[in-house]
């Protein structure tokens, strides 16, 4: 997404701790090419402090999670359908889940 990130992590770490080392490599980068990259990103800041986290309850919320990350960009008019979008999982999580495959189709609302 143009001005926010969707990750889907295990954390093995404090998700504080992973978060800040995330958005401080990345901050980095980002503001030392955004006059080469034309980013126009105003000031010194390039994310905000805070962040929505959310606990994954279940196998059912998993996959509805996966499918609201995956429709994003489709819901925000960036692409026509979530395999579209080249950052996303969801091309590569509907070859490992065509039907005939082994495998739970992660991603679609049952």
């Amino acid at each position: 997404m143009p001005n926010h990130v969707h990750a889907l992590i295990d954390p093995k770490d404090l998700l504080a701790r992973i978060v800040q080392s995330w958005k401080s490599y990345t901050g980095r980068w980002i503001l030392a090419r955004d006059a080469e990259l034309g980013l126009g990103v105003p000031g010194k800041e390039c994310w905000m402090r805070e962040y929505w986290d959310r606990y994954i309850r279940d196998e059912n919320h998993l996959r509805q999670v996966i499918h609201y990350i995956h429709e994003n960009p489709v819901k925000a008019g960036l692409c026509e359908t979530a395999t579209d979008w080249p950052w996303s999982s969801a091309a590569r999580i509907a070859s490992e889940t065509a039907p005939g495959t082994a495998g739970p189709q992660l991603g679609s609302e049952k």
